[in-house]
C-alpha cells in the first residue's frame, strides 16, 4: 500500500478523535464531522482514508470503531514498539514517566545515560544503564524506537551507537541536525522552535483580542 507522507502524518490526528467519538458512545461519523474535528477539508479526509482502502457508506458515513481499528493497523499501533531513551535528565524523565507512550503501544524498555550518579538508578521501575551497554540493551530489549534526550553535544554519538545497534526509528528532542543512513527514519521535535511559533499565534490572537493591529514585517 502505497501511502503518502501527508497522510500518514494526518492519520494520528484522526486516530486522536475517533478514539474520542468512541469513548463517548458515537458509532458512525461523517467525513464533514471528522474533517471539522481535525482541522482539515472534508475532501482530504475521504481522499486519506480511500488511499487505505477505506469507504464510507452514503447517509451514514464511517465506522467509527472500524476506523479506530484499521488506522490502528496501518500505523502499526497492533503491537509493541520498544523504547530506549538516552539521556535521563528532566526531559528524559518526564518522558519516561510518560504514560502515554505505553498505552500508545510504545513501552519504554530501557534507559541510558553516562552520569554515574544516575546509573542504576530506577526512573518509572526502569534501571538507568550505563550508555556504553546500548548495543546489548538493544538485543536483550528487542528495542525498535531510540528517542534522543541528550545535549546537543552528545545527539549524533548517541544516534551512532543506536544506528550501529541495529535501530532505524529515532525519535530526536534536540535541536541537533543528525546525519543517519538512508535506512533509518528520524523525527525531530525541537520543543522550543515550537513553542516560538505558539508564541507568534499567541501574540496575534491577543492583538486581535484587543483590537489591534501587529507589525507582521517591513514591506519597505
Amino acid at each position: 500500500m502505497n501511502v503518502s507522507d501527508a497522510t500518514v502524518a494526518r492519520l494520528p490526528v484522526f486516530l486522536q478523535y475517533l478514539v474520542e467519538l468512541a469513548g463517548d458512545g458515537e458509532s458512525s461519523v461523517s467525513s464533514d464531522r471528522l474533517a471539522e474535528l481535525s482541522g482539515v477539508n472534508p475532501a482530504t479526509v475521504r481522499r486519506d482514508l480511500a488511499g487505505i482502502g477505506i469507504t464510507g457508506t452514503r447517509g451514514v458515513g464511517y465506522d467509527v470503531k472500524y476506523l479506530v481499528h484499521e488506522i490502528s493497523v496501518i500505523l502499526g499501533l497492533n503491537q509493541e514498539w520498544p523504547v530506549v531513551i538516552v539521556g535521563v535528565g528532566n526531559l528524559g524523565r518526564a518522558l519516561a514517566n510518560y504514560d502515554g507512550l505505553t498505552e500508545r503501544g510504545f513501552p519504554v524498555h530501557a534507559l541510558v545515560d553516562v552520569d554515574p550518579d544516575l546509573i542504576d538508578s530506577k526512573i518509572a521501575n526502569v534501571v538507568v544503564e550505563h550508555v556504553r551497554h546500548l548495543p546489548e540493551i538493544v538485543a536483550r530489549e528487542s528495542i525498535a524506537v531510540g528517542v534522543l534526550a541528550t545535549p546537543s553535544t552528545s545527539a549524533q554519538e548517541a544516534a551512532d551507537v543506536l544506528i550501529a545497534s541495529g535501530v532505524t526509528s529515532l525519535l530526536n528532542f534536540t535541536p541537533e541536525q543528525i546525519s543517519v543512513p538512508d535506512t533509518v527514519q528520524v523525527r525531530g521535535v525541537d520543543l522550543a522552535t515550537e513553542l516560538q511559533i505558539l508564541s507568534f499565534y499567541q501574540q496575534r490572537s491577543t492583538a486581535a483580542r484587543a483590537g489591534t493591529g501587529l507589525p507582521l514585517g517591513d514591506d519597505s
